[in-house]
């Protein structure tokens, strides 16, 4: 098929009503989370059965054009952003549970169902989905199993790859395959963890079988307040080192506060530098028990001030706060940079004062808010997309944050994953031996690179001329090689 073949041959699949062309109709989808980044497609397929995106995807295929699967498009690490006069497959109306499975603590589901509706359909049973990413109101599960999304509990409960137990792909050569199955107990090569995090590369998810877990019967929530944010991640530390395992433990730095504050009224101390949220979960002796350990090293950890939930409303008012920190912060900021790095736990409070002095030495205000259990950092980057370059100042200072992470010891990403905005630091993260592995791997599923081309791999691999010039190439940070 001729690539000008693909869309008289998709208007004789897709109704009119859900095909997109107009550009009007296309602008909702050139970018998402992280707006630096645009591409215009050439088409929106609106898909609502897995035939629809099986048959996308062999066009696609058959006329080497690209395509990449979109949700709610709240990634921000632009890997839900189009390719250039590519083919985008919206899978939101393709929201249906296809089994749900109490006593077997198993659901199935469309790749377009919100998160949050899992826990809602699990709740009367006692159980819920246990990854919660802050945007988990809107954020689909199709989109989650692309970058292997976390959240708050992942400390405990893990991310993502840990609750998926199997999967119906189409691949990028159109081949439909099922992986893993609806049981924990599965014999040989985990492939189902292979494609989860693969950031689109590989193809689409079509059904997602979840595993669901059993609610805790008591969760204490503390607050802890500090006066520096380095007091804060060696709290965090010491916590670790304990031996205790707690549900959460997330840190707001003041200016996060302030913003969230401002948002939602969470009833956060308004004299603190840094604020500790620790939440321990479980049977109600074994909390008693772990929550007594826990004030022990809260109250030899430096902690200026503080507070126990008093009941669910007041819990459920600290984790508001907590998860609307990012959107909050545009009360205080016109634009961001959302980062993502990963640090070793025991280098955490050294992470964060290295963070804060660098902020400093740019002039540019950050706002952290993060993971503290699996040193996950969220470094709010804050600058004024009007004023000339200071875009790209920002970026300069991001580069500079997840070369700190690298040199810890860390990762790039913990779970807003590569997308476009990291692609250029895996070389610096990776062996070229790995880097092969991962491209071998690419080819493997999606010989043509058609899915989600210029996404995750360095940008040597492959990269659509469309998606421009990296920021930090503007910056004189990275060069292409």
């Amino acid at each position: 098929m001729l690539r000008a073949d693909l869309l008289p041959a998709l208007g004789r699949l897709i109704p009119a009503d859900r095909l997109l062309t107009r550009p009007g109709a296309l602008a909702p989808y050139e970018f998402d989370g992280l707006t630096a980044y645009r591409a215009r497609p050439c088409a929106v397929v609106l898909a609502e059965s897995a035939e629809e995106v099986i048959a996308t995807v062999r066009l696609c295929h058959q006329a080497r054009v690209p395509f990449m699967a979109r949700g709610s498009g709240t990634s921000l690490s632009g890997g839900a952003v189009p390719i250039e006069d590519g083919v985008v497959i919206a899978l939101n109306r393709m929201n249906r549970v296809l089994r749900f499975d109490p006593d077997a603590r198993l659901a199935v589901v469309e790749p377009g169902v919100v998160n949050l509706a899992v826990t809602a359909l699990a709740a009367p049973h006692g159980l819920y989905y246990a990854p919660d990413p802050s945007s988990q109101s809107v954020c689909t599960i199709g989109g989650n199993v692309a970058f292997n999304s976390g959240g708050a509990h992942c400390f405990r409960h893990g991310m993502t790859a840990n609750h998926v137990l199997g999967l119906k792909v189409v691949l990028g050569d159109g081949t439909v395959a099922m992986l893993g199955g609806d049981s924990l107990e599965q014999s040989g090569p985990d492939l189902t963890g292979l494609f989860v995090g693969s950031e689109g590369l590989f193809g689409v998810a079509l059904e997602i079988t979840l595993r669901l877990v059993t609610r805790p019967a008591v969760y204490r929530t503390l607050l802890a307040a500090y006066d520096s944010l380095q007091r804060a991640g060696d709290a965090v530390s010491r916590i670790i080192e304990s031996g205790l395992l707690p549900g959460a433990m997330e840190i707001m730095d003041r200016l996060a506060m302030d913003a969230a504050e401002a948002a939602v009224h969470a009833g956060y101390p308004a004299d603190a530098a840094a604020l500790l949220i620790v939440e321990c979960e479980g049977e109600e002796a074994q909390v008693a028990a772990e929550f007594d350990r826990l004030m022990r090293i809260i109250t030899v950890s430096g902690a200026t001030h503080t507070r126990v939930a008093a009941d669910e409303d007041e819990r459920a008012r600290i984790w508001k706060g907590r998860k609307s920190a990012f959107s909050a912060v545009g009360r205080l900021s016109p634009d961001f940079i959302v980062q993502d790095g990963v640090v070793p736990r025991a280098r955490l409070g050294e992470a964060l004062a290295t963070i804060e002095a660098l902020s400093r030495a740019h002039g540019i205000r950050v706002a952290n808010v993060f993971h503290a259990g699996d040193g996950n950092l969220h470094p709010l980057i804050l600058y004024d997309g009007r004023e000339a370059g200071a875009h790209d100042r920002a970026e300069v200072l991001a580069a500079e944050i997840l070369r700190l992470c690298i040199r810890l010891g860390g990762s790039i990403t913990g779970e807003h994953g590569v997308g476009l905005e990291k692609r250029a630091f895996l070389g610096e993260m990776y062996s070229e031996t790995d880097l092969a592995c991962m491209r071998r791997l690419r080819d493997a599923m999606d010989p043509h690179r058609v899915a989600n081309p210029g996404k995750k791999l360095d940008p040597s691999f492959e990269t659509p001329a469309s998606h421009g010039l990296h920021p930090l190439e503007r910056a004189g940070v990275i060069s292409r090689a």
